[in-house]
């Protein structure tokens, strides 16, 4: 399987990998990087993840329904060898970043997260979902409790729902990352650190040393890693 069209082939062999790639950024976000060490599909997840509902077009989005369809696309293909996110997100919709997650996390390639600028809000299980996390030094992460928008009923059943949703999240982090319950919780409910809510804001240095992230690095870092494992796997 293969993100190629089938229409127009000739064309994009003529035009070289460079025309290629170009059509795969602009289309999707997205390129395939071939080189010795293996070929590896470099994804975005960038500005806000859009769920079901469409977001006004000024919004720079990443949506779910371009998003999972590569990565099963990905996962079977004989082509593609390693997966690389790269990750600068304020969050977004729950449901739809925790599918994609979840589609990261049970993949049998080797995958390798980067988040760059932020990874926060559901930013956060998409960042901890590959097989290898990496934080740039400068980039921050913002964990908080769930926030609901719309009308939000006061009853017992809803606070029971915000509860079931969040317990989502933290079962969803704690699973794939080396950070206690206890200490995730912590820094989801804590007071003061945030103006306007509850939470914290971590630097890439914090998310290392508290288990949430496996690393600080770069690019480098990242795709060396998905070489190493590329060649284990070969």
């Amino acid at each position: 399987m293969s993100f190629k069209k089938t229409n127009n082939t000739d064309a994009h062999e003529s035009e070289g990998i460079g025309a290629y790639q170009q059509e795969q950024i602009t289309d999707m976000g997205s390129v395939t990087m071939k080189s010795k060490g293996g070929i590896i599909h470099c994804l975005t997840i960038v500005g806000q993840i859009e769920g079901h509902q469409v977001l006004p077009p000024e919004t720079k989005t990443t949506k779910y329904e371009h998003v999972m369809p590569q990565l099963a696309a990905i996962e079977e293909s004989d082509e593609f060898e390693g997966l690389l996110v790269l990750l600068n997100t304020v969050g977004g919709d729950i449901e739809a970043g925790l599918g994609i997650a979840e589609l990261i996390s049970s993949m049998k390639k080797p995958t390798a997260s980067l988040v760059l600028g932020g990874g926060h809000s559901i930013g956060v299980p998409l960042a901890v979902a590959a097989k290898r996390s990496i934080i740039a030094p400068s980039a921050a992460m913002t964990i908080h409790p769930v926030r609901l928008t719309g009308v939000v009923i006061g009853v017992p059943q809803t606070y029971n729902y915000f509860s079931k949703i969040q317990e989502r999240i933290v079962s969803f982090v704690t699973r794939n990352s080396n950070i206690s319950r206890e200490v995730f919780l912590d820094l989801m409910l804590k007071t003061g650190e945030l103006a306007a809510d509850v939470g914290t804001v971590i630097s890439g240095e914090e998310a290392v040393s508290s288990g949430l992230i496996d690393q600080t690095g770069g690019l480098a870092d990242a795709l060396t890693w998905l070489h190493e494992q590329i060649a284990a796997r070969r």
